[in-house]
């Protein structure tokens, strides 16, 4: 199948062709003929880099009435960074098409700006689901006349608690024609939305819904939880060539990570809620130009980030949600390259491997951390392999070697590269001289992963995921009350991220988390709970005073 054979617009063709399009992906080829028609609504499950903008982007231009200028279509996303990217393959789709406009709207820029560009007349308008809402309610924007509404990344926006937002929205364009749906994965809560508000869709699946991208190689090493960081060091060097993205659960994390990995002269950055706009777009665009080789981020900071040419995906720890695991692991493996997802775990978070193995259909491979004799064998090829192919064409490079092979007349070849290798191996040499073994072994047992977790133990009352149990009036966990719950739009790992982000508590001092509609219960470890009530009580969530407590008691620790 070629584009030409899809039946769109020739001029979309002639685009297509220059940008190098020839064959449409599975996505593309079943997509695009169904939207053709612009009067069928339409769900498309697909991972993310199968080519999702093109297959509603090019049918979105075939459609469109350029002679109108009022806005025919929307498209919603979760984040700034995906409004860009799509607003930006669009105008290259659109190049032979005049008389098109299209508008991106979104939360950390000017809104008055927005409007003005708004004002002039556009026929596709890109948003954000908030930035969207604040322009309906200041009835800058007229959605009476929106005959096309596509939702892209839609799990990832009921993930990011913008389920309310979606349907206000789908409320307000009442003379739509078709609605179109694109995710990686279909929760219920999607299906719940479709249900409402489409007719009869077309369904489509590329590959099998939540199947991981069969382009990603899933690894991961055992080691205890005090050598995470080394181990990942120890990764990253043992990857020279690496451009990837290290996902931490906390914000707290990603910097502390950051900060102690450039002290030692590793070019990364850290991505995370607290920064402003300005300084998130400045981290983004080192990375994207690879000024930086690494990028350190938690899910909500990374969400909707789409860089090519990722070849490594870290978990620092294993997400709870095997979503969000997916979703993590699609940053690489992109456009048919291949890509490699590495997970530092412990014993104790074994279960969620077979998790993540049953749900995705994917396999994952356990590897050795590597010695610290296998680090530096690995640089040294790879420094050897850079030296050979480093381009010596354009540099007058032959006025000096008459000057070299004076200067190093009484040296032999041999001693020269043995000093160029002292001079680049030096550090790594000194540093992994007596480097300990991180693996974690244990030669009367099975690797964990091989045990099938401790499903077992959690019908029996205990934790399955290495957290301590909570025993009323015990020495070791309280319980703190919270009146956030479901209908705030959380899920259970996008409310783990919320509650550790505000408080810059770690993980492991959490146990039982338990959520109702309208509250949440939190197992928490006594010394710990002072500073979550103090992070939280009090705070605004949506306009919302948050309200937290000791559970048991009633009263603030």
């Amino acid at each position: 199948m070629t584009f030409e054979g899809l039946g769109i617009d020739e001029r979309l063709i002639r685009a297509t062709t220059e940008l190098g399009y020839v064959n449409p992906t599975a996505i593309q080829e079943q997509a695009i003929p169904v939207l053709l028609s612009g009067t069928k609504d339409f769900i498309g499950l697909a991972q993310t880099g199968t080519g999702k903008t093109a297959a509603f982007g090019l049918p979105l231009l075939h459609v469109i009435d350029a002679a109108a200028k009022y806005p025919q279509a929307l498209v919603v996303c979760p984040t700034r960074e995906l409004c860009l990217q799509i607003v930006k393959e669009i105008e290259l789709f659109k190049k032979y098409m005049t008389g098109i406009s299209v508008v991106a709207v979104y939360g950390g820029s000017s809104i008055g700006l927005q409007i003005r560009d708004l004002k002039r007349g556009v026929q596709i308008v890109v948003a954000t689901p908030g930035r969207l809402i604040d322009l309906i309610e200041r009835k800058a924007i007229n959605l009476e006349e929106i005959k096309y509404v596509v939702l892209d990344e839609a799990d990832e926006m009921l993930n990011m608690g913008f389920q309310d937002d979606i349907e206000f929205i789908l409320k307000n364009t009442p003379q739509r024609d078709s609605t179109w749906l694109f995710s990686a994965t279909m929760p219920p809560e999607i299906r719940k939305v479709s249900k409402r508000y489409m007719k009869d869709p077309k369904e489509v699946t590329v590959g099998k819904v939540n199947m991981a991208n069969k382009s990603i190689d899933h690894q991961y090493y055992l080691t205890t939880a005090q050598h995470r960081y080394e181990t990942l060091k120890r990764i990253i060097d043992f990857n020279p060539g690496i451009y990837g993205i290290i996902f931490t659960r906390t914000k707290m994390d990603a910097q502390e990570i950051s900060e102690k990995l450039t002290r030692e002269g590793y070019d990364i950055d850290a991505l995370h809620g607290d920064l402003t706009q300005g300084q998130r777009d400045k981290v983004m665009g080192q990375f994207r130009d690879k000024s930086l080789q690494l990028l350190i981020a938690t899910d909500v900071a990374a969400r909707g980030i789409d860089v090519q040419g990722i070849t490594h995906v870290i978990n620092y720890e294993l997400p709870d949600d095997v979503e969000v695991y997916t979703h993590r692991s699609g940053r690489t493996g992109r456009a048919g390259n291949q890509g490699i997802c590495i997970s530092i775990i412990h014993a104790k978070e074994a279960y969620k491997l077979k998790q993540i193995e049953r749900i995705n259909n994917s396999q994952f491979h356990k590897l050795d951390i590597p010695s610290g004799k296998d680090v530096c064998r690995k640089q040294f090829f790879h420094f050897m392999d850079k030296l050979l192919s480093t381009d010596i064409s354009h540099g007058d490079y032959e006025t000096y070697v008459p000057m070299l092979a004076e200067r190093f007349a009484d040296v032999s070849k041999e001693d020269v590269l043995k000093r160029v290798a002292a001079m680049e191996f030096d550090r790594f040499l000194k540093y992994y001289e007596n480097a300990e073994d991180l693996n974690l072994r244990d030669k009367g047992r099975r690797d964990p992963s091989e045990r099938g977790g401790d499903r077992n133990k959690s019908r029996e009352g205990g934790r399955g995921d290495g957290r301590k149990e909570y025993t009323r009036g015990g020495s070791g966990y309280t319980r703190l009350f919270v009146n956030l719950g479901t209908k705030d739009g959380f899920f259970k790992a996008s409310f783990l991220q919320f509650i550790l982000d505000m408080s810059d508590l770690r993980k492991e001092v959490l146990g039982r988390i338990d959520m109702k509609d309208m509250n949440s219960w939190i197992e928490i470890e006594k010394g710990a709970a002072q500073q979550m009530i103090r992070s939280l009580d009090g705070k605004n969530y949506k306009g919302r005073r948050i309200r937290m407590n000791d559970a048991d008691t009633g009263g603030r620790r």
